[in-house]
């Protein structure tokens, strides 16, 4: 068996995954909670949601952290699901992993106990100005928040723990950010840069300044009650998306690395695509023109025709516009099978974990071709005409597929689809 792809060029594999999402910590709990059809939306209780529209969220609140903030967070569920991938992989030494850091991470900014403590500092009873902060600051021996609200602090403080070498790179590409990783992962091994690469997406982002920022574009369910009925993908009765924390990490390896050392092949990152269309800061192309381009290259960087993919992780976040866009770009790719190639959601179930999205539904991607199951959309109740798809409604389903999509939508035209195989062609 070759090493090397269609293209002669160097088979990138994974050899190991961690997740958290709302449904709980590490791969058993996630894969248990996910095929039988379990919500982990709920109320939210970190933060007063009194005038709220939307008052749920997918938090994962059973995590602590000493300092409570959005890359505080962020960082601590990162290192969890790292833990947990390269143990799995048994690549490296403790502290010395063998490869670069590549990270889909949300904008950081100073956040608004952060802002009241500063602006205390001030002792400035009219007028506050920007100035006047920075004095604070200056005087408030405030270091600890200048470095941690640096959009880099969050990789560095991984590639300081787990030892990675370089610099790590983190991006930002919207609900696409995940997918990007993971292309930027495989490229880098595909050009022979190094042998392994360690992707990470985490997101920790509810908190009122976000929540309301969504709401006030519209984009968010308001079905408060109950929690678990709220995200309904591709259902005709959606409203919106629901907000979600997590994180997921992946071991990318190349095949003769993988071999050379024995280790366990869990699947293959055949393919990825990305395009992007600019054409609105929130919204994609209605025509669904970079969805449809972001799926084919994906198809062609992996050399399979459509006919070879037997599951599609959608985007499917719930919202009226998204899942149109996303079943008119699968309609025009995959033509007469569209309607019964099974094409499910898991943020009917997690939500939507924002910056996360693209590496956490590539593991549970992983995971359906591993163990035959294909997760469920669940909250499929009133089915919609004009979406004429095989969502596997409401129950889990037995299937072998030997080759699925992951696909990733953004804000403002960011689209990833990544093509992965069970096992080396």
């Amino acid at each position: 068996m070759a090493d090397t792809d269609h293209l002669g060029r160097t088979i990138v594999v994974v050899t190991g995954t961690g997740i958290i999402t709302s449904l709980g910590q590490g791969q058993r709990e996630n894969w248990h909670a996910l095929t039988n059809g379990v919500s982990g939306i709920h109320r939210i209780t970190r933060f007063p949601i009194g005038g709220l529209r939307t008052t749920i969220a997918g938090t994962v609140d059973f995590i602590p952290v000493a300092e409570p903030s959005a890359p505080a967070y962020a960082q601590r569920l990162a290192e969890l699901v790292v833990e947990e991938a390269l143990a799995e992989s048994a690549i490296g030494r403790p502290g010395d992993f063998p490869g670069p850091l590549f990270m889909a991470l949300p904008p950081v900014e100073l956040e608004w106990p952060q802002r009241r403590a500063l602006a205390a500092a001030a002792a400035v009873n009219d007028g506050l100005s920007y100035t006047d902060l920075i004095r604070a600051a200056d005087r408030g021996h405030f270091e600890p928040w200048f470095e941690r609200f640096l959009f880099g602090s969050v990789g560095e403080g991984l590639a300081s723990r787990f030892g990675t070498k370089g610099s790590p790179i983190a991006t930002s590409t919207a609900c696409a950010s995940g997918g990007t990783a993971i292309q930027l992962g495989v490229e880098a091994i595909r050009r022979g840069e190094c042998d392994a690469a360690l992707v990470v997406g985490t997101d920790a982002s509810i908190n009122p300044e976000s929540l309301i920022r969504f709401s006030l574009l519209s984009a968010l369910s308001t079905r408060n009650d109950p929690p678990s009925s709220a995200a309904r993908p591709f259902s005709k009765d959606r409203d919106g998306f629901v907000m979600a924390e997590g994180a997921g990490a992946l071991v990318l390896e190349s095949l003769a690395h993988a071999r050379a050392r024995g280790a366990v092949v869990l699947g293959v990152v055949e393919g990825c695509g990305e395009a992007a269309d600019g054409f609105h800061r929130t919204r994609s192309s209605p025509d669904g023109k970079p969805i449809i381009a972001c799926m084919k290259r994906a198809l062609a960087d992996a050399g399979l025709a459509p006919d070879a993919i037997g599951y599609v992780n959608a985007h499917g976040t719930g919202t009226p516009e998204n899942d149109r866009m996303e079943w008119v770009g699968i309609a025009a790719v995959f033509g007469e099978r569209s309607g019964s190639l099974p094409i499910s959601s898991n943020k009917s179930m997690i939500g939507h974990t924002l910056t996360a999205a693209g590496t956490i539904e590539a593991i549970f991607t992983l995971y359906t071709m591993r163990y035959g199951l294909l997760p469920p959309t669940i909250n499929y109740d009133i089915p919609d005409p004009a979406l004429p798809l095989d969502c596997v409604p409401n129950t889990a389903r037995p299937a072998k597929v030997a080759h699925a999509i992951s696909n990733s939508f953004g804000f403002g035209g960011q689209n990833v689809c990544v093509v992965l195989g069970f096992e080396p062609r």
